[in-house]
């Protein structure tokens, strides 16, 4: 399994979601009950409609396949041999954020998406959400992307609820070199979202 980090920062590397590392990408997305009909990170992946009718095994299925492409469906972070976070991202065209009534299109210019940031419990206040911002960005400029997006909530420093903070924060975007591009007129957490981006 062994390739090419996208990124090295201190102890931890960022690599594609490979095929050869969909196990790392269960443990990251996937639910505890290889029966459950949970995130597996499709639902801002796939339309509404095909996200509800996809169910338990399923879904995992589906991101299995996602790995067999030749664009990779995230970015996962370790730490040695451990994977630690993970961080979709995928050309918009592709997503159902293309045809969002509620996150504009800043121009025409053919952005790629980063919408989901885990980290992995225990690991969490160190950093790794940067690293797998950045590790994204790299992905995203590898295959061609001229312009990256994040739709983070603007929480002004307020705490954010763990189970909704998979957006982001405007700060993260920021400190990742991004800069405000549009006000949007979705929500999330009780917090208004905004369109972040930064050239590759």
């Amino acid at each position: 399994m062994a390739s090419t980090p996208l990124l090295r920062s201190g102890e931890l590397v960022v690599h594609p979601a490979t095929h050869a590392r969909f196990d790392d990408v269960r443990t990251m997305v996937g639910p505890k009950n290889p029966t459950s009909s949970v995130c597996w990170c499709l639902s801002h992946r796939i339309p509404a409609k095909d996200n509800r009718e996809l169910a338990g095994p399923a879904r995992g299925a589906y991101v299995e396949s996602l790995t067999r492409r030749r664009t990779k469906p995230g970015v996962l972070a370790y730490d040695g041999d451990e994977v630690v976070g993970w961080a979709a991202v995928a050309p918009r065209a592709e997503l159902p954020f293309a045809r969002s009534t509620k996150i504009p299109h800043v121009d025409d210019q053919p952005a790629w998406s980063a919408w989901c940031i885990r980290v992995r419990p225990g690991h969490r206040g160190r950093g790794i959400s940067h690293v797998l911002l950045e590790g994204a960005v790299a992905y995203a400029a590898l295959r061609g992307a001229p312009v990256v997006e994040g739709y983070p909530v603007d929480n002004r420093g307020e705490k954010v609820d763990l189970t909704m903070a998979y957006v982001g924060t405007r700060k993260l975007f920021e400190d990742a070199g991004f800069a405000l591009a549009a006000r949007t007129d979705a929500t999330s957490a009780g917090f208004p979202r905004v369109v972040m981006r930064r050239a590759t």
